[in-house]
């Protein structure tokens, strides 16, 4: 038997409903904010990833699925969706049609790291951007919409965890502060926060490695060095966040794991999940669009990782309960045509249906029915045959009704309606 990569996983019949559910959650919530879907390739070329997201990055560094192919360009599997989104942007020029845009997009994403519960290597985002528009308003809307993601699918125990990054202009006296505070502690620092503190020392405080966790925990605050229109910027951001009723706390010590952010960072924390309790996080990019070679327009956005948010609804929730409008129960031999008949007529009237041919007993086929979650049983045996007739079984109230066979699509629609 050839078993499934490490790190990756099936979505299984019993999961979809679930999986379902989330996705168009997800895309109602956004579409009634303003956004478009698009839907960018799984793989780029890798020279995008590195300078969207920044070389010295977990992600870029360690992380990406990347490979040379058969015509020598290096490739990668798409880490994270808001590069690829740009590129298409900038592109196909979209911002000449419109000056402020909002796209979303939902599919999987590619990372080698470690597999954790509910972490994989092959994983599925929501990703939703803003762009054109720097106002903390829409910083504040974009946090909105994550949150009522969470708040429309059920989930309890939410908060928003933000900070302020800061702009290039403070954050460059910020890295300056923090060198200053890392250097007595570089001979104990992991190889790669050694290399980071000469290119990009915040990344230091995003690190994962306990001994690096502990210094960054005693270091500088990046809030403490914001200049009077970044904190300005922020405050305007908790205000508006509070006049919509978003629960959230400031995190000083958050950087988020890319290069890009600008300004508003922030997480969306499940308080039910235990020690892993992000299920997503966002921020303010204003420099990156211009870096990917379009023009100077700021933008926002973040993503959700559909396995982090599954788990935060339980599997028997009854709205991922399979249901069908009917199955149909040939009883006898004599009577499979009659069902193949019947059942094909209702599926093409629009109504959900399921028949087991190969099933031999009433029993059988009422087992089969329950497992559908059918809310009508059809029953086509000999007797119903020589009256030309079906019965009819309300499932949740157990009563039977004769009805012709020519009038079972309107009898059944009927009751639908």
């Amino acid at each position: 038997m050839i078993r499934l990569i490490k790190g990756f996983h099936d979505i299984l019949p019993e999961d979809t409903p679930k999986w379902d559910f989330l996705v168009r959650t997800a895309k109602a919530t956004l579409e009634a904010f303003g956004y478009r879907e698009i839907v960018p390739p799984i793989m780029e070329r890798t020279e995008l990833f590195a300078r969207g997201i920044g070389e010295l990055t977990d992600i870029v560094e360690k992380e990406m699925y990347t490979f040379e192919d058969k015509g020598g360009e290096t490739l990668s599997l798409r880490p994270e969706a808001t590069a690829g989104i740009l590129r298409a942007v900038v592109e196909h020029a979209l911002l000449r049609q419109d000056p402020i845009l909002k796209l979303y997009a939902i599919g999987p994403m590619f990372r080698r790291e470690r597999p954790s519960k509910g972490r994989f290597r092959q994983f599925f985002q929501v990703d939703a951007e803003v762009l054109g528009d720097d106002s903390p308003q829409t910083d504040a809307e974009t946090i909105l919409a994550a949150y009522c993601i969470m708040e429309n699918i059920g989930a309890q125990g939410l908060m928003m965890e933000i900070n302020s990054v800061g702009c290039p202009v403070c954050r460059a006296t910020y890295r300056e502060v923090l060198r200053n505070y890392l250097e007595p502690h570089l001979s104990v620092l992991c190889d790669d926060c050694r290399r980071r503190y000469e290119r990009n020392p915040l990344r230091v405080l995003d690190c994962k490695v306990d001994r690096c966790v502990e210094i960054a925990a005693k270091a500088p605050l990046i809030s403490n060095r914001l200049d009077e229109s970044c904190r300005e910027h922020f405050d305007a951001v908790k205000r508006s966040l509070e006049l919509v009723g978003v629960p959230f706390r400031e995190e000083p010590r958050m950087v988020r794991g890319l290069d890009y952010y600008t300004r508003t960072a922030f997480e969306i924390v499940h308080e039910e999940l235990g020690r892993s309790k992000a299920v997503g996080g966002g921020g303010r990019y204003d420099n990156l669009i211009k870096e990917l070679g379009g023009p100077e327009v700021s933008g926002i956005g973040f993503a959700i990782g559909l396995e982090r948010l599954s788990m935060g609804i339980p599997d028997d929730d009854p709205r991922f309960a399979r249901s069908i409008d009917v199955y149909v129960a040939p009883v006898g031999d004599n009577a499979l045509n009659a069902c193949f008949t019947v059942v094909n007529a209702l599926r093409r009237a629009g109504l959900s249906c399921e028949a087991r041919y190969t099933a031999k007993s009433l029993k059988s086929h009422m087992r089969a029915a329950d497992r559908c979650g059918a809310q009508r049983v059809i029953m086509i045996g000999e007797d119903e045959l020589a009256r030309n007739e079906a019965t009819v079984r309300d499932m949740t109230t157990k009563e039977q009704t004769p009805v012709k066979m020519d009038e079972l699509v309107n009898f059944l629609l009927g009751e639908k309606r």
